[in-house]
């Protein structure tokens, strides 16, 4: 059976940092790129950032360029996603997503594109 796990939120003020983890298992990690989205009531998921299989190509929304980091571990079976200078409107359920990557190179920012999927865990940004 497949799993992703998602750990790391939580209720934080404004500036601030938080690091969530993604952690996998029913699944080799190594050939997977992944990724991070993030998702509020009422609205669609949204992407946040993606990284390859190797760990070595990163992409990033916008909205959190210079501020969040993804890496992935594949010593250590782990993905995170370092969040600095958080801001209220990054308040939201932060999920982890994976696919099976073909091509070493590759990251995918629709989530369309991946077949598993975290239960998610929620960040909080007071102001």
């Amino acid at each position: 059976q497949v799993q992703l796990v998602e750990s790391g939120g939580g209720l934080v003020h404004t500036g601030n940092s938080l690091r969530l983890s993604c952690a996998t298992s029913g699944l080799t990690f190594s050939p997977l790129a992944m990724g991070w989205f993030r998702q509020t009531p009422g609205k669609e998921r949204e992407y946040v950032a993606a990284i390859n299989r190797d760990g070595g190509t990163t992409h990033y929304a916008d909205f959190v360029k210079g501020r969040f980091t993804i890496s992935k571990d594949n010593a250590k079976n782990t993905l995170t996603l370092q969040m600095n200078s958080l801001k209220p409107e990054d308040t939201a359920a932060y999920y982890c997503a994976a696919r099976l990557s073909f091509s070493s190179g590759s990251f995918y920012y629709h989530s369309s594109d991946y077949a598993y999927w975290g239960q998610g865990t929620q960040v909080t940004v007071s102001s």
